[in-house]
């Protein structure tokens, strides 16, 4: 990553918030990758003195032209093709695009690259830490040794490619090592956290039938050790398909009878094997948050995952060599997949396991620190958490080594751009980035040469073609529409497991439009090149025709001291009515009185729009998340259309389900005539 070099920040709200100063902008690899393609591929050249221009030139290309993008890509990346292809992309059709049609190569092949080094071989490529805050690192000679270790006892296992290896694992070195072992013989890999219990699991694993199954005994979270011997054993009999399973003794029991140690597979001193497969092999398989029914397992390849997370990542991220690359995630969120492919990049990869806030609620900052973090990723809901808390990082670490702070999970609020700003550092790149476990990328988010605006994710990504399309399927700018990408991306799915005719998968991106994808978030594509993200379109607040994202009331609203969090849904009635009810749940201490409602009302009606006041302001004890962290809204907006709760929500995805009970009684209330 390039030197943060910048012009000083404005204080003007109209001028960006931040700029890249021109050092930055020459030394960013998205501007030699600029020059290097206009030589060999015929991209449009750098426009002196102008890196909005630039990008706004390449980003054209990319899209116009996506055969001679993604070679480029592929040759700047030095992509090892084992066997040619005989074309970039064979039909651009969506779905069913087929890219580079005839050539093999290998994922793990390329995530192993820099321990071919002798000069870095003793590097760290990953740096372990837990809750003591202490990192622990894995050099890339040591990584590649227990890939090739551990891949090597897959094949005598059995595991050949195509077949499934499961991970019910935490954020640890052994999960990467286990994903990249797989990749190596061609395996399938698929993976949860240890916090889901054990039907949530099953909902995902026993839909792809894995023949190897890595498990921890239990994991540490917020300072307590929590035990999952009990729902390893329930996972073991409910999967009948099991060659093996393997035992890591993250708390320190002995592996139970019939399962095989972690230590014993990956002590060999074994050169990784790596499995030449075609480019559209299955690599991973992930999961949508499965709220209303079981999650769509969807099947992503080794080719398509390669090409995106190198431009993503040493693109958009501006990520290489000496950096260090901590984002705060679990194995059971695609920012893991994201996070561990930092490695093709040749970057030191962070491995965070533990609690967000533990010991206090600046301990992602401690780990940054500690670390020596470069580019550091967490979610819009933890900035916004440290805001409210009085969080000082800039003050109480040291970050000098953080060049980016970059945020996803939900639209980062205008105040949380002004926060890391003032709290963290002024001369700083803050990207906020928006795509999907659906392509496992981002459409919209960091771009190193580009300034930043409060509230606005920089531009579309390369390769890209995102559109804000109206009820016509008319592009509008400026306006609020539908999130439209025109174009296939390597990473799109190539299909989702046990889907036969591809019914589902045509049913869940291209039933409104089809041939384009359709994401299911309403965005604002601004004339000056930036995307402002406004949630999630299917829990669109629409009063009188006029369309609002529920993330633009939870901003304003969130603001008030008095409201830790809050959660809109818009119901439409028999009588053609619409009623609006925000909950919210309060701080320690507040009360929600008649002072406090008019408060939120005011705030809404000044802030947003008059039509969009709530009709009911209710408190609640909580507000119910995905196991991911994402606010439900449309199960809940379900339970207030008679929806029972459990056909309204999977309860194996919901972090709470006595949480949803609340709403569901407010529901029966309502409909009784009481509430």
């Amino acid at each position: 990553m390039s030197p943060a070099n910048t012009a000083p920040p404005t204080a003007d709200p109209a001028q960006p918030l931040w700029r890249p100063g021109a050092d930055r902008v020459d030394r960013a690899a998205i501007t030699r990758f600029q020059t290097w393609a206009a030589d060999r591929h015929g991209a449009p050249r750098l426009v002196p003195g102008d890196p909005a221009a630039s990008y706004a030139a390449l980003h054209r290309w990319s899209v116009e032209d996506l055969p001679r993008f993604w070679q480029a890509v592929a040759e700047w990346f030095d992509v090892r093709f084992s066997a040619p292809y005989e074309t970039v992309l064979a039909d651009r059709s969506m779905p069913g695009a087929r890219w580079f049609p005839g050539a093999t190569l290998n994922y793990a092949e390329h995530a192993l690259r820099a321990a071919e080094d002798p000069a870095r071989a003793g590097a760290p490529a990953l740096l372990h830490v837990d809750e003591t805050h202490e990192p622990r690192p894995v050099s890339w000679s040591g990584l590649r040794r227990q890939v090739g270790s551990l891949a090597a006892e897959l094949r005598a296992l059995g595991v050949r490619p195509g077949d499934r290896v499961s991970g019910y694992l935490p954020n640890i070195p052994q999960a990467v090592v286990a994903l990249l072992a797989s990749a190596a013989v061609g395996a399938v890999w698929t993976s949860c956290a240890p916090d889901f219990g054990a039907r949530s699991v099953l909902d995902r694993f026993q839909q792809v039938e894995p023949v190897v199954l890595f498990t921890v005994d239990g994991y540490r979270y917020g300072g307590k050790e929590h035990d999952r011997t009990g729902t390893v054993a329930e996972l073991r009999r409910e999967l009948p398909g099991l060659r093996a399973v393997v035992h890591v003794p993250l708390l320190g029991t002995p592996a139970p009878e019939g399962a095989l140690t972690w230590d014993d597979l990956t002590s060999g001193d074994t050169e990784p094997v790596f499995e030449q497969v075609p480019f559209d092999h299955p690599l991973w398989v992930l999961y949508s948050s499965g709220t209303t029914g079981l999650p769509k397992a969807i099947v992503q390849s080794q080719g398509g995952i390669l090409l995106e997370h190198l431009k993503q990542l040493g693109l958009h991220s501006d990520l290489g060599p000496g950096d260090r690359f901590f984002w705060y995630t679990s194995t059971g969120w695609m920012m893991w997949n994201f996070l561990v492919s930092g490695l093709l990049t040749g970057t030191t990869v962070v491995l965070y396991d533990g609690s967000p806030g533990h010991p206090r609620t600046d301990a992602q900052w401690s780990v940054a620190e500690r670390t020596g973090a470069t580019f550091y990723g967490t979610s819009a809901a933890y900035v916004m958490a440290c805001r409210k808390a009085g969080v000082h990082p800039g003050r109480d670490f040291d970050l000098s080594r953080v060049r980016c702070v970059a945020t996803t999970g939900s639209p980062l609020p205008p105040d949380g751009f002004r926060w890391i700003h003032d709290e963290v550092a002024a001369d700083l790149w803050t990207a906020s980035v928006s795509g999907g476990t659906d392509v496992c990328s981002c459409f919209a988010g960091a771009v190193p040469t580009l300034p930043v605006h409060i509230g606005e994710l920089q531009a579309p990504c390369l390769g890209t073609d995102l559109q804000a399309w109206d009820a016509r399927g008319e592009p509008v700018t400026d306006e609020v529409g539908e999130l439209i990408v025109t174009n296939p991306m390597p990473s799109m799915p190539l299909r989702f497991w046990n889907d036969p005719d591809g019914s589902r998968y045509r049913d869940s991106y291209f039933d409104m439009f089809p041939g384009n994808w359709r994401h299911g978030d309403w965005i604002t594509l601004t004339s000056h090149g930036g995307v402002v993200i406004h949630g999630r379109s299917d829990s669109t607040l629409n009063r009188q025709g006029v369309r609002m994202g529920s993330a633009d009331i939870y901003e304003a609203v969130e603001r008030l001291p008095e409201i830790r969090e809050s959660l809109v849904i818009g119901v439409e009635q028999a009588d053609g009515g619409y009623w609006m009810p925000l909950f919210v749940h309060l701080a320690e201490g507040a009360v929600l009185d008649d002072a406090l409602r008019d408060r939120v009302k005011r705030t809404i009606r000044e802030q947003l729009s008059p039509r969009h006041v709530p009709d009911e302001i209710i408190e609640a004890p909580g507000v119910p998340h995905t196991l991911t962290g994402k606010r439900i809204e449309v199960p809940v907006k379900r339970l207030f259309q008679g929806t029972a709760l459990d056909k309204a929500v999977n309860p194996g995805s919901v972090d709470d389900v006595e949480l949803l009970r609340f709403y569901e009684g407010v529901a029966r209330g309502r409909s009784g005539g009481t509430a």
